[in-house]
């Protein structure tokens, strides 16, 4: 799966606009230019995963809904992903998978 740094760039600003910052504000606290993450911003530069993990951090955002927009809180979170993996998945690998999924999700019910 290739990244979209433009949709990467997006969500950032999003964030960081919840969060009330300005860009001069956000690379302030970053020590980066003004220049630099509006390049990330607009997807024109690609963003580092030291820098993803700073800016989700100042952000109080998750990596995870910077990089695919899922949120860790939505019920959503990681369909996607886990039906491309199953769809590949002879059908005693989906077997095993749920029986695996069942003892994690009843574990965690305890």
């Amino acid at each position: 799966m290739a990244l979209d740094y433009k949709l990467i760039g997006e969500r950032l600003r999003k964030a960081r606009l919840e969060k009330g910052y300005t860009q001069e504000k956000l690379a302030e606290i970053m020590n980066v230019s003004v220049a630099y993450l509006s390049r990330i911003e607009t997807g024109t530069t690609h963003i580092n995963l030291k820098r993803l993990n700073e800016l989700s951090n100042i952000l109080g955002v998750s990596e995870a809904l910077i990089l695919n927009g899922a949120s860790e809180n939505s019920k959503s979170y990681l369909n996607d992903e886990l039906s491309s993996i199953l769809r590949d998945c002879s059908p005693q690998d989906k077997e095993l998978i749920y029986h695996i999924a069942n003892v994690i999700i009843k574990k965690d019910k305890k």
